[in-house]
């Protein structure tokens, strides 16, 4: 029986002669960046909490990512120290994209115009798990076929020649990307799109503003932001057609909000709908930060302390949080237990079931990547950075205004950079942002000799894992963590 092959197996040589496998193929590069960003929660450890507002309560491993000791030796550093899974990631589209040629001609229902859009998605998904990965680690090896030798011998490459690549990829993949998928409005994409309507796509796949979207950040990262308002120019002219819209504190904050289920308003998202049976106990911030009396947990893992809170919201009219002077009673939007001994950051909730055992807890959140909130204060980065002062403060005052905020008044003694800054760090808390912020603000300001002197040490970036250096002799760890 065990020389009979199997009738339940898939084999290599039959698969990528239908539409079918297409599909799967790029549903499933989707799922690795998923699984990529959520394994062990670490899109929030690497964004959020190093250096960042939350502090840990009692876990050692948590208190090590906080306080920046990120070579220590704990399973869980061990494991996001690793970037095998966004290579996986890249194999996957790379394959998408060196195959799908072969189901266009051998599908009569695969059209020429899936397949451009196919091949333009798995682009953009590459494109962007290597700008992901350059501000993890810096240096990364730049592998662009499935087949491009033996990855366990790939030396790092230059993370300037990397995100070149990812900036090229990008630019033409935006070419043949559509505004919406599954409808007549767009013309790139008539139709229903692998047989589903627009519902069915909301905020699910990379459109024509994701990739915009990462382009704008590719440029600011590397401090190109002549680049990153041009690209979030087209962005603010543009995101209409994609349906896409500010979101009100209510959409931000409520249970069935932007976090949860389908929504247009997420630029870039991985969703875990419950819907379609998505809910995990793992890959949530809610896992790390919820406690009571929202779930069965008396202590959050993170919390944020007071005195941070009070530091970061300093309008008492403030929709997010604000305190009130005279009655001492808080807004309830971004943390509640504020008169507690320990605030819960409850900003994302998205419970399945209510509620649950804070050890057995099953959450349903997207992860979203950026949302035009974000891009509207990147554009006002890069205009104030550019001397573009009153078209920045109109942006920034936009954002201010919506979460009934104070507006900012220019004047001799203002830095308008820093409140830019400031309003991105209370309007994108709990969204795996503070890390990379202070690293362009500090680099902008270059006033914080520590944090300059480890941006020059390259100390921004994380190690590299002993497994990955151990299976390639030709890479090497990152200096600042030797």
């Amino acid at each position: 029986m065990l020389d009979v092959d199997s009738s339940r197996l898939a084999k290599e040589d039959g698969h990528w002669t239908s539409l079918q496998d297409t599909r799967a193929g790029l549903m499933g590069s989707y799922g690795l960046m998923r699984a990529a960003l959520a394994n062990n929660n670490a899109h929030w450890l690497w964004g959020e909490f190093r250096n960042g507002d939350f502090q840990a309560t009692s876990r050692s491993d948590l208190k090590a990512v906080v306080n920046g000791d990120l070579n220590a030796s704990y399973p869980l550093l061990q494991s996001i120290t690793s970037w095998r899974a966004f290579y996986a990631v890249i194999n996957s589209a790379s394959l998408l994209i060196e195959r799908a040629p072969e189901v266009l001609a051998a599908d009569k229902r695969y059209t020429e115009v899936n397949y451009k859009v196919d091949v333009a998605q798995a682009r953009a998904l590459r494109a962007f798990a290597y700008f992901y990965m350059v501000r993890i680690w810096g240096d990364v090896p730049l592998i662009t076929s499935s087949h491009d030798g033996s990855f366990e011998m790939k030396p790092r490459t230059d993370q300037q020649k990397v995100l070149v690549f990812a900036e090229s990829e990008l630019v033409a993949a935006a070419k043949d990307l559509p505004y919406v998928y599954g409808a007549d409005v767009d013309d790139l994409l008539p139709g229903l799109y692998y047989g589903y309507n627009a519902d069915r796509w909301r905020g699910a796949l990379f459109t024509k503003i994701s990739a915009y979207a990462v382009l704008a950040h590719i440029a600011a990262w590397q401090s190109h932001y002549i680049d990153a308002a041009v690209y979030t120019d087209f962005i603010m002219k543009n995101y209409s057609k994609s349906n896409i819209a500010y979101s009100t504190i209510s959409d931000l904050t409520s249970a069935d909000g932007i976090f949860n289920g389908a929504s247009n308003n997420p630029i870039i998202c991985f969703g875990f709908n419950d819907l379609y049976g998505e809910s995990t106990a793992n890959g949530h911030i809610e896992q790390l930060v919820l406690a009571a009396p929202l779930i069965d947990k008396q202590t959050p893992d993170l919390y944020v302390p007071k005195d941070t809170i009070a530091t970061a919201f300093t309008d008492p009219n403030d929709q997010r949080f604000g305190l009130d002077t005279i009655s001492g009673l808080s807004r309830t939007n971004y943390f509640v237990n504020y008169s507690g001994e320990t605030p819960v950051f409850s900003k994302i909730k998205v419970l399945k079931g209510g509620s649950t055992n804070g050890n057995f807890a099953i959450y349903s959140s997207n992860i979203i990547f950026t949302r035009l909130e974000e891009i509207t204060l990147l554009r006002a980065e890069a205009l104030a950075v550019l001397g573009q002062r009153q078209d920045a403060i109109t942006l920034l005052n936009l954002i201010k205004k919506s979460r009934g905020v104070q507006t900012f008044a220019d004047g001799p003694d203002k830095d308008l950079v820093k409140e830019i800054f400031d309003e991105r760090r209370r309007e994108l808390m709990g969204e795996a942002w503070r890390w990379y912020d202070q690293v362009r603000y500090n680099k902008i300001k270059a006033s914080n000799a520590a944090f300059n002197n480890l941006i020059s040490k390259q100390g921004i970036y994380w190690p590299i894992a002993a497994d990955v250096l151990s299976a390639n002799s030709l890479l090497t760890q990152n200096s600042y963590w030797k």
